[in-house]
């Protein structure tokens, strides 16, 4: 396949998003993932060859960075020897904790994606257990030259839209931007929305620094009416990818469980990131590490959700926040250190993860003012549930928000431990029993700033997928 080099403006030379070198084809296994609350089963759905060669860089085919609840291996099947893995985590897995994994079995799509190797292959699914070791729950071989496989015809490709391109794909981070509820009129809208948030990332460090490492690219499937669902409401319209909010029964969570809609999109580009755009004006989002991260494009606090959903999806960035409800639980022993880079149990403080940017006489843990904090935070629901429940105008809700981070914002700047890096108790869901490095994040409020030690998680990620 030919580079492509398309030019936008006067004097802009856009290189292709497969390099010259780059011939690889993409393999996408399609899978069902399912089970109940103690139980987890896999069936293998189906094959692909996608349209488009493979992005990644093919000297970076491991993963050591050990992320993510779940690890994926592609190993040679007559030699056993490593070709490719990565870790990721699973909307399964936070479904699992919730009540309703308790009483009934669901199933969910799944895809992983590598680069075609050139002989059969076995791919183990692993899974962490109670001690943080990843033990294998699924396996099947794969031979990817098979009849049955399907191949998708490159002529049938969509084109995505170039917003921000600094290289050959195989040395870049390719992140795609897929816009959901967005009419055909609204088209130059979705290209603005995405070019807007893109922007905002990389004013933000580590990504601000790291700007020339990625690609930007931006799809969408135009819908017949702008919007997604939102069920709480009563709103049900169709969706390109299927995201909708109220997953889990949170009314501000938004994902998709759609998987082969998602990813009938995603093919058409070059991508490693998936961040979908969703046409709406009410507060929302999600992310899951390795598969997708959601926003709502119209909110004014867009900039936040877009990056802070991001940051769960890119490096696996646990939430930093425990006084705001969540419809599933971390699905960690308190006893265990939790895997995610940024927050810890602080059991061995020897061995803290952050520790190269402790100082010698900072108190582990360190103290905050905490509860003044949550006396603020528990009025601060209160009023939330309030509004959401009355289904006042969106505009109180972004009032709300603006008056609690600027409230806790003055609370902390004059705490003397206001920039230290430690070890606060309060994060993960949980008030107790698990710390953050910092007392102010943008994984934990609505301030637009990732802390340090999310910022080497976060650039740890980069160099996995950049040149």
């Amino acid at each position: 396949m030919r580079s492509l080099i398309t030019i936008i403006g006067i004097g802009l030379l856009w290189i292709a998003n497969i390099s010259h070198a780059q011939q690889v084809a993409t393999v996408r296994v399609d899978y069902h993932h399912s089970g109940n609350a103690k139980t987890e089963h896999f069936a293998l759905d189906r094959v692909l060859i996608e349209p488009l060669p493979w992005p990644g860089n093919l000297n970076k085919n491991i993963d050591h960075t050990n992320r993510g609840v779940n690890l994926f291996e592609v190993r040679d099947k007559a030699t056993g020897n490593l070709l490719y893995s990565r870790g990721f985590s699973t909307i399964f897995a936070e479904w699992q904790s919730t009540a309703e994994a308790s009483k009934l079995e669901r199933g969910f799509q799944e895809s992983i994606r590598f680069p075609k190797p050139t002989k059969p292959v076995n791919i183990k699914i692993l899974k962490r257990d109670t001690q943080n070791q990843f033990q294998t729950v699924w396996s099947v071989d794969i031979d990817t030259d098979a009849q049955d496989v399907v191949r998708k015809q490159a002529g049938s490709v969509r084109k995505p839209i170039p917003i921000q391109i600094n290289g050959a794909s195989s040395e870049k981070v390719d992140l795609l931007i897929i816009g959901d509820g967005y009419t055909q009129k609204e088209m130059t809208k979705f290209k603005t929305d995405a070019k807007r948030l893109s922007d905002f990332l990389f004013s933000v460090s580590p990504f601000k620094e790291r700007a020339k490492d990625f690609n930007v690219w931006a799809l969408a499937v135009a819908t017949k009416e702008s919007g997604i669902s939102r069920p709480s409401t009563g709103k049900y319209q169709a969706s390109s990818t299927g995201a909708s909010y109220d997953i889990f029964g949170s009314e501000r969570y938004v994902l998709t469980l759609d998987n082969r809609a998602l990813r009938e999109i995603a093919q058409h580009s070059a991508y490693e990131f998936i961040e979908i755009l969703v046409n709406n004006d009410t507060y929302g989002g999600g992310g899951i590490f390795g598969q997708f991260s959601t926003a709502a494009a119209g909110n004014d606090w867009a900039n936040y959700l877009f990056v802070h959903e991001f940051g769960h999806h890119f490096a696996g960035l646990a939430d930093e926040y425990y006084t705001s409800p969540v419809a599933y639980q971390t699905g960690n022993d308190i006893q265990t250190e939790p895997w995610e880079p940024n927050v810890t149990a602080l059991k061995d403080k020897a061995q803290l993860k952050w520790q190269q940017h402790v100082k010698a006489d900072t108190a582990l843990p360190s103290a905050w003012p905490k509860q003044s904090y949550e006396e603020a935070a528990r009025q601060f629901q209160k009023v939330r549930a309030d509004l959401r429940k009355n289904n006042r105008p969106e505009s109180e809700m972004s009032a709300l928000f603006k008056k609690d981070l600027h409230e806790s914002s003055l609370l902390f700047s004059k705490d003397p431990n206001f920039r230290t890096i430690g070890a606060f108790e309060g994060a993960n869901y949980e008030a107790k029993g698990y710390y953050r490095s910092q007392m102010q994040c943008l994984m934990f409020d609505r301030s637009e700033q990732f802390c340090r030690v999310c910022q080497d998680g976060i650039s740890a990620i980069i160099d996995l997928y950049s040149k």
